[in-house]
């Protein structure tokens, strides 16, 4: 086996070994010694490393035109940036996403990789940043306080597309499931108590109409992260920053993305604010909040086989007890309830971290930026597992359900509009107390005629209030 070989770097604390064929460096290679926290690093989210490539060509291409950045160096970043953006060398982002010094680590792993490879396309070997410096060049213009969360925002603007993918395939599946259960009667319930009648597809699409109201939640909260700081460097001040940088970096870089972002009103102000993560987090977690409940339905709905509600089957995915045998679990909606749980978890910590900062910067931002991402990537894998592994396979008991609606005191409540309340009251009463139906109540105590007690006690018309006194 070969011994690995080694280049030596140096930074402000002195010298260090860095592996030869790394494209990353001297800080990288420290965050790696002094970062060993979590087991997610940059490279398990390839969107990161692709957001943050696409703001250092924006950066780099914007200083050229400015007349800051030599043109060779410049194209030289812009297409080590490309390679990036195209899947290249994204394992040479090993950084924890734990980490203090507000993202710095990020942003020089970031500097160093894109410098490396652009020093390799002009003909020079790595580590000679006298060609393409990580901090002169790369960071020209900049500051981690501008570049490290302009990448992040536009991190969770990418993966909100998918989680949003991932979201409305869900609600087409429930309504799916709508338009299959349109006819089949079932009783609904108030309080876990029998109310009155509905049917499973009402039931069905009220999940998908719940759940669809978060598409548009999401994209209401995803907008204010596209207001970006680049061009405020450290404080907002733009020191370093020749005038005119933060507008065309930012054109720059809706025109190499595709997405529309705008320069903050002011860059002070903007630099340490955290208020778009916490509204952003917080549609994450009101998402969760409504997963997490239909999830509590569907298991209820499923209790049984013999002693509990028993009015859907969900498709059995793995055997529920080692020492009961039969027992299947509802192990895809309770996995989905628990990923809810720490998406909500994550919020707190979003919460938190937001209130941490002081004065001209949030220092708590690697937090954040981990939360959101794992609670968007947690979410989209829920969704998809939920939606393949148990809402598409759902069937109904239908005969069981329509047996538990006629057996139900509930239905006494649709006669109210002709028997009164008081007279509904005490036939319920007298229902429980005996055992007996509803039905066999009015009639024998002839409070309607069996046709209109037939016309008012039609499961279907129950169903449909607007036509109920019709």
């Amino acid at each position: 086996m070969s011994e690995q070989k080694f280049r030596v770097e140096s930074d402000l604390l002195g010298e260090l070994n860095v592996p030869a064929d790394a494209y990353y460096g001297v800080q990288t290679q420290r965050a790696l010694e002094n970062y060993k926290i979590s087991t997610t690093h940059m490279l398990d989210y390839p969107e990161y490393i692709i957001a943050i490539a696409y703001v250092k060509m924006a950066a780099a291409e914007a200083n050229a035109r400015l007349g800051v950045l030599d043109r060779k160096i410049a194209d030289a970043i812009v297409a080590a940036c490309k390679e990036i953006v195209a899947g290249k060398l994204h394992d040479q982002f090993p950084v924890d996403m734990m980490q203090g010094g507000a993202g710095t680590s990020v942003n020089m792993n970031a500097n160093e990789v894109i410098a490396n490879r652009a020093l390799e396309l002009m003909g020079h070997k790595k580590g000679e940043y006298q060609f393409c410096s990580p901090n002169d060049h790369v960071n020209c213009a900049q500051s981690t306080n501008d570049a490290y969360p302009t990448a992040f925002r536009y991190t969770f603007v990418r993966m909100d597309r998918k989680l949003q993918a991932s979201l409305q395939q869900l609600i087409d599946a429930f309504r799916a499931k709508g338009e299959e259960f349109k006819d089949i009667i079932k009783m609904g319930r108030t309080q876990l108590q029998d109310a009155v009648p509905m049917t499973s597809g009402q039931e069905f699409n009220a999940f998908a109409d719940n759940l669809e109201e978060e598409i548009a939640n999401l994209q209401r909260n995803a907008v204010l992260l596209t207001e970006i700081n680049m061009g405020g460097t450290a404080i907002g001040t733009g020191l370093n920053a020749v005038p005119g940088f933060a507008e065309l970096c930012t054109k720059l870089l809706s025109e190499f993305t595709g997405d529309e972002f705008s320069v903050a009103a002011d860059l002070v102000e903007a630099t340490p604010d955290t208020g778009a993560y916490v509204s952003y987090s917080a549609a994450l977690k009101r998402l969760a909040v409504k997963l997490s409940k239909t999830c509590n339905d569907l298991r209820l709905m499923a209790s049984g086989p013999r002693c509990g509600l028993g009015e859907i089957n969900l498709p059995p995915m793995a055997p529920g007890s080692s020492i009961m045998p039969g027992k299947v679990n509802p192990v895809i909606p309770e996995v989905t309830n628990q990923v809810c749980f720490k998406v909500i978890g994550n919020d707190t910590c979003v919460t938190f971290a937001a209130e941490a900062g002081q004065l001209q910067l949030n220092v708590m931002e690697p937090v954040i930026a981990q939360s959101i991402l794992e609670s968007q990537t947690w979410l989209m894998h829920a969704m998809d597992t939920l939606r393949v592994k148990c809402i598409n396979g759902i069937t109904v008991n239908a005969e069981h359900c329509y047996e538990m609606v006629k057996n139900s005191i509930g239905i006494v409540t649709a006669l109210n509009p002709y028997i009164g309340y008081k007279t509904s009251t005490k036939v319920a009463k007298e229902a429980l107390a005996t055992g007996r139906s509803v039905y066999d109540l009015v009639l024998e105590h002839g409070y309607m005629s069996k046709e209109k007690l037939d016309e008012a006690l039609d499961p279907k018309a129950m169903t449909a209030s607007h036509e109920l006194l019709k």
